[in-house]
């Protein structure tokens, strides 16, 4: 009855439910490019094509939408200041790639595997050190220290009021103003910006109306592919759990049909495929899980035609050199909770796999990934420097593989 139903529905209702889709994830999705330095328009454009590709992996069966991963946030901009642009997304490429080599080993092997080298007690810190190894960097830009125009005290005025707006909505909001609390945040922060005079027009002025996005190729260079692979490890099992979700929601099964080997397939592709083009890692987005929930929107029609008008914004370059004129301290306020929240999840996937932490085997996993990933260790030197987050997933990997296992009641 639903599949005739979803026949019969309009043009005009579908491309207005997929621009609905796509204004939901629009603020998480410039914000990721605009923090670690890369094209919006790209990540526009990227976001688009690896949704299409996801969509076409999965043969139309689950209502997600691809954007730009904020796990990615602190690693790639360790990567662009270390390696450059080109090579860092030669390192995602590889990353993407691993999420492609998971996928076809969850195919012939099923997941059990996947938990027992990656259990909570290595996921949950490795996903703490990646909201949290940069959190300075969030802090330098909120007190305005990354701003040559803005001082101190109008750093902290904007924002602070950009992060209490964002938080406002995500606790108090309603309906749909509860999905876009990024959005909400950084209109706010402009918007007071603008009033302060500390917005420069000039990169909007010099923009043409229409043109090709600034695509960047990929270069491939050991350290900076190193540096980028143990970080798919995250996202890549927290994939599992957005399969599960947008599941619970339709009442469906994505992880028998389509199945989790072509989720994460067609994930992997679209992370490759953005960075062939200079645009950072896709994930599926749970801003737009919570908008399907909320319209019951279960058609994945309106996710490809968000892809599509995705697209079609990524040649508007006005649009991409007015995202470039937000200011760094409304960024920066934003960052605080978003680093945070990161850190959160992390936690939470400690929590919920109900292991005693004070446990001597834990206890050493936990620490050392923190320790290692937040303190700044680093092993080797020049092409083959490891360190954050890549060091701390291979250590926690290793000990995880080493230690034994405690026996119950210990």
């Amino acid at each position: 009855m639903r599949e005739a139903t979803s026949q019969a529905e309009s043009w005009p209702k579908v491309v207005l439910t997929g621009a609905q889709m796509l204004f939901v994830a629009f603020g998480a999705l410039v914000l990721v490019p605009l923090l670690t330095g890369l094209d919006p328009s790209v990540a526009l454009f990227t976001a688009g094509a690896g949704t299409l590709i996801f969509h076409a992996v999965t043969k139309q069966t689950v209502p997600v939408f691809l954007a730009s991963s904020f796990a990615f946030i602190a690693p790639i901009q360790g990567s662009v200041a270390s390696f450059g642009v080109s090579a860092t997304m030669g390192g995602l490429m590889a990353a993407g790639l691993v999420y492609v080599a998971i996928s076809q080993a969850v195919r012939l092997k099923g997941t059990a595997w996947l938990h027992r080298l990656l259990p909570a007690v290595v996921v949950g810190p490795v996903i703490m050190v990646i909201g949290l190894a940069l959190a300075p960097v969030a802090v330098s830009m909120a007190t305005g220290e990354t701003s040559d125009n803005i001082g101190y005290g109008s750093a902290i005025f904007l924002s602070m009021s950009s992060l209490l707006v964002t938080l406002v909505l995500a606790v108090f909001g309603r309906g749909l103003i509860r999905l876009i609390p990024i959005m909400g945040g950084i209109v706010t922060g402009y918007v007071l910006a603008l009033v302060m005079g500390v917005v420069d027009f000039t990169p909007v002025r010099e923009a043409a109306w229409l043109s090709v996005p600034s695509f960047t190729a990929p270069s491939f260079h050991w350290a900076a592919i190193l540096f980028m692979i143990p970080v798919a490890i995250a996202p890549a099992v927290e994939h599992i759990g957005d399969m599960v979700a947008i599941g619970s929601v339709t009442r469906k099964n994505y992880l028998e049909k389509p199945g989790l080997h072509r989720t994460l397939l067609g994930d992997g592709l679209a992370t490759s495929v953005a960075a062939l083009f200079g645009g950072p890692p896709n994930t599926t987005y749970s801003e737009v899980t919570g908008a399907v929930t909320l319209t019951r929107a279960f058609n994945p029609k309106y996710m490809v035609v968000a892809a599509i008008i995705a697209i079609v914004l990524a040649f508007v370059s006005k649009l991409g050199a007015l995202l470039q004129t937000i200011p760094g301290p409304v960024m920066g306020g934003i960052m605080t909770l978003l680093f945070g929240s990161i850190a959160v999840v992390g936690m939470n996937t400690l929590v919920r796999a109900g292991q005693s932490l004070t446990a001597p085997r834990n206890l050493v996993v936990v620490s050392l990934i923190l320790v290692f990933g937040i303190g700044g260790m680093q092993f080797g030197g020049g092409q083959f420097t490891l360190q954050g987050v890549s060091l701390a997933a291979l250590v926690g990997i290793v000990l995880n593989w080493l230690l034994p296992q405690e026996k119950e009641g210990e």
